[in-house]
């Protein structure tokens, strides 16, 4: 049976996430769905990651079995005209049958977004996290610089969970401004429940002068969440993009 991977773009606000719960919307529930009215055959699809309630995606690839007679062409055009106006599958390809959007990803990228300005926005309230005090983004940095590398993450891992595995290797954490708007850019080889935003909302604790940079060190050495800081709101977080 054929294997198609695709690639969606999704708004994460109305969403319970992306894995499908009982008596709530999620976004896998709405693509299995979209799937079933082409096929009206309930199929079954993988996706790369777990994103939260209220986590966006513009790189989010899934991956699922079908032996309808549509091309990769064809399956994009027709789940776009099932799917709700805030989900998009922005490619689809053909892949060998033992592709697994989960298990084949080697990598996989996401950006937090900050606003940082005293007002509150309007059009940006459900996109990024609005922070309207002082932030010294060179403490920030200093601090981001520390936790690059092999580490055990499980200070910044969010409960409950079934991970076993608290090692992780964070390759790259690029703090990017343009004006008000704060872009941090994380990529790994894999990525605990809520690290991002565990991560983000510690290094803002920096950058208010709550915490020391050095912090950081003894955060990742006590291995336990009580150590680290805030969590920061869903509505920043977005997964960019899976490598394979």
């Amino acid at each position: 049976m054929p294997t198609f991977k695709l690639i969606l773009e999704y708004d994460g606000t109305s969403y319970a996430g992306w894995q499908r719960q009982p008596d709530q919307p999620t976004v896998q529930a709405a693509l299995e769905d979209a799937i079933q009215k082409v096929t009206q055959t309930h199929i079954a699809v993988i996706g790369a990651g777990r994103t939260d309630t209220g986590v966006h995606a513009l790189g989010q690839v899934v991956s699922f079995r079908s032996d309808k007679p549509l091309s990769p062409r064809d399956w994009r055009r027709a789940l776009n005209a099932h799917l709700p106006p805030d989900i998009s599958v922005q490619a689809a390809e053909s892949v060998s049958d033992d592709f697994h959007a989960r298990h084949w990803a080697k990598a996989k990228q996401y950006e937090y977004r900050i606003l940082h300005q005293p007002d509150r926005p309007a059009l940006e309230r459900n996109r990024a996290w609005h922070i309207y005090g002082p932030l010294d983004l060179d403490n920030v940095q200093t601090a981001a610089s520390l936790l690059l590398g092999r580490h055990d993450f499980s200070s910044f891992q969010g409960h409950p969970t079934d991970t076993k595995d608290p090692i992780c290797n964070l390759e790259r954490l690029d703090l990017l401004q343009e004006g008000p708007r704060i872009r941090l850019v994380f990529v790994a080889d894999r990525f605990l429940k809520q690290m991002v935003r565990a991560i983000v909302g510690t290094l803002v604790e920096v950058g208010q002068g709550k915490r020391q940079p050095q912090a950081m060190k003894d955060i990742l050495e006590a291995k336990d969440r009580r150590a680290a800081g805030y969590t920061a709101p869903a509505q920043g977080l977005y997964l960019m993009r899976v490598e394979y």
